[in-house]
């Protein structure tokens, strides 16, 4: 992934370095399990744990030679340590160590991409609660439908991310699982008993029946599960940006000091970082796709999955990493309009308690055809006509039959129609917005 889309944390856990790092750490761990066995000398694991080493530019360098990266690194560490190397990968296959490394690299990920949830979570949870009471207007199908308020909108992305962080932390747990069961998965020449003692040593899980590979849909259910956080991401971007139109404009991105929109027009200030959200979530999806390809492979295993991994783990988790913080900082400092909210929601004359209407009118007796019949015939005329609706039911005698002026007053009450709000943040957050 290019700089620009990644941030340093996490851009460092996918290097060649921090790679062969990983591996030189598995291979310390096998030794040292072996060593307290007896399968190897003791005083040969303390050589090797003293003495590895690698030099990634030298790793590379035999790689070119012999094509293959494992035998090359394997080679290096071999020349830090001496006549003792020969228990380095003693009874393994060259998966065992990049399958248990990449538990390790997924481990690590893990922590940075939990870390960027829970920053969006307490974001969107305070923005919540700070517009718990900012009425606007709930759209469906991109029109006016019913007033709601723009904290249940921004409480209803913090229960989804809510729900992102439990998958997350599920995809991520079936992901971080090594195997030191040889080329088959047989335990051939090593003792399943080594395979649990070194993964409960490096802290992750174990495949209990692998092949000579970790099976691939751990992580198609990974990448697949960051594809949805970014979607969700996405979701709120889209949102977001809608509200940003100049034509709604309730929303706006921070405009920093000396920021410029365009290069041809002074005036814009444009939902960019917003967009760039939604542009990366198309990538990490497609990284997703690529993901599950990589479950079907050949018998025991084939190597067409190598490739695609190379790019799409650290791809997809540093593009979500990035996304996650992005958005966070968008939440945090995210510019609100309520007056514009008002003007909008009061821009379409009342016809937003047309449903309110309805259901007083049904609830008196009168069919629904009728009531139906009756409201949307001021509702026309008002969409089309202009003037305000309430005026019109006033005026309608036959409404008036059915309906007592304070009852009129209640249908048209926003108070009324938003009086759940708090029971919905209260079973959501809890009392005094404390996460129930």
């Amino acid at each position: 992934m290019i700089d620009r889309y990644s941030r340093p944390e996490m851009r460092a856990l996918w290097t060649d370095s921090a790679k062969y790092g990983r591996w030189l750490e598995v291979e310390l761990a096998v030794c040292d399990v072996l060593a307290e066995r007896g399968t190897i000398p003791a005083k040969a694991a303390e050589t090797i744990r003293a003495k590895a080493g690698f030099d990634a530019a030298r790793v590379d360098e035999i790689e070119r030679e012999v094509r293959h990266d494992v035998i090359a690194f394997l080679t290096n560490v071999s020349e830090h340590v001496g006549p003792d190397a020969r228990w380095v990968h003693f009874g393994m296959t060259s998966s065992d160590v990049l399958d248990t490394a990449l538990a390790l690299q997924i481990k690590a990920a893990g922590v940075l991409l939990l870390a960027g949830v829970d920053r969006v979570v307490a974001a969107l949870r305070r923005r919540a609660l700070e517009h718990q009471h900012t009425p606007c207007v709930g759209r469906t199908h991109g029109v006016h439908a019913e007033p709601t308020t723009f904290g249940l909108k921004l409480l209803v992305f913090h229960e989804e991310m809510r729900r992102n962080r439990v998958r997350l932390g599920a995809a991520l747990a079936g992901a971080c699982a090594g195997k030191i069961s040889g080329a088959v998965g047989t335990f051939a020449h090593l003792d399943p008993a080594v395979e649990e003692a070194v993964c409960e040593r490096l802290g992750i899980a174990f495949e209990a029946a692998a092949t000579q590979v970790v099976q691939r849909d751990r992580h198609a259910h990974l990448v697949s599960t960051l594809a949805l956080v970014a979607t969700s991401l996405d979701k709120f971007a889209v949102e977001l940006r809608h509200l940003a139109r100049t034509e709604v404009r309730e929303v706006e991105e921070e405009f920093g000091r000396g920021q410029k929109g365009s290069s041809a027009m002074p005036h814009k200030r444009n939902p960019w970082r917003l967009e760039n959200v939604s542009g990366l979530a198309r990538v990490v999806r497609g990284h997703a796709t690529a993901a599950l390809e990589n479950t079907a492979l050949w018998h025991e295993r084939d190597i067409s999955n190598s490739s695609v991994e190379r790019i799409v783990l650290p791809d997809a988790t540093m593009l979500l990493d990035f996304m996650l913080h992005r958005f966070a900082h968008l939440a945090e400092t995210l510019v609100v309009h309520p007056e514009q909210m008002r003007r909008n929601l009061d821009s379409t004359h009342g016809l937003v308690f047309s449903g309110t209407l309805l259901v007083a009118l049904a609830e008196k007796g009168l069919s629904r055809e009728d009531a139906y019949r009756l409201v949307q015939g001021h509702a026309m005329e008002t969409w089309e006509r202009g003037g305000e609706f309430r005026a019109r039911i006033d005026g309608d005698r036959a409404i008036a039959k059915v309906l007592s002026p304070a009852e009129i007053e209640r249908v048209f009450s926003e108070k009324e129609a938003l009086r759940n709000v708090d029971a919905i943040f209260a079973r959501t957050l809890g009392s005094g917005g404390e996460e129930a």
